[in-house]
């Protein structure tokens, strides 16, 4: 590869990597090329990018990246290794596992997800299990919304309450109404009397 040929592959690399929040270094070796096409058929549909690329230009490309400091992958770049950029979290570590049902590879060199480094193979279940931000909004919005749903719920039974008793208590008003009638008539009578009694008293 000429030098002009090395500067176009790790302006390449640092395209992928530019802005990149999901990235993958995985070791497709051993696989032949009916199954590599196969595995990149599968990103493909998952909307992950897969490039082989060279050891020496992916940490060339890596450490021209601001923002980033790439440097703790940097070890497991040894042999044959794959870029995987990604926009959720856990897709590319599901991709590696379901591949892994039928063969050995590929496996899991390093990766940079969340703002967080995984070194190693044994860390693939890890990341499989991290929930994708789509999940993460959802289970949000999902504890956001129980309780709303309970006040709402409450209130609706609060409200429903409240009409009851205003219905119960309608008739029992009108009762009293009726009583209360004579009673406040009553007073009235000798009051009446009392004025007429002002000029006998003269």
């Amino acid at each position: 590869m000429t030098k002009d040929q090395k500067v176009v592959a790790i302006q390449e690399i640092k395209d992928l990597l530019q802005d990149a929040k999901v990235v993958y270094v995985a070791d497709l070796q051993g696989l032949n090329a009916a199954k590599s096409s196969d595995f990149r058929r599968q990103a493909f549909k998952q909307n992950i990018k897969v490039k082989v690329v060279k050891n020496t230009l992916l940490q060339k490309a890596m450490e021209q990246i601001e923002g980033v400091d790439y440097a703790e992958m940097f070890e497991t770049f040894k042999g044959n290794s794959a870029l995987m950029i990604a926009e959720t979290a856990n897709a590319p570590a599901k991709l590696i596992k379901d591949f892994r049902k039928k063969e050995e590879k590929p496996a899991l060199k390093s990766a940079f997800v969340q703002e967080t480094f995984y070194v190693g193979d044994e860390n693939l279940d890890a990341l499989v299990s991290i929930k994708s931000r789509e999940e993460m909004i959802g289970e949000i919005i999902g504890l956001l919304q129980s309780p709303i749903q309970r006040v709402v719920s409450a209130l609706q039974n609060k409200s429903e309450s409240v009409e009851a008793k205003a219905e119960e208590a309608a008739p029992a008003a009108e009762e009293a109404k009726v009583e209360e009638t004579p009673a406040a008539e009553a007073p009235e009578a000798p009051a009446a009397e009392s004025t007429e009694e002002t000029p006998s008293a003269e």
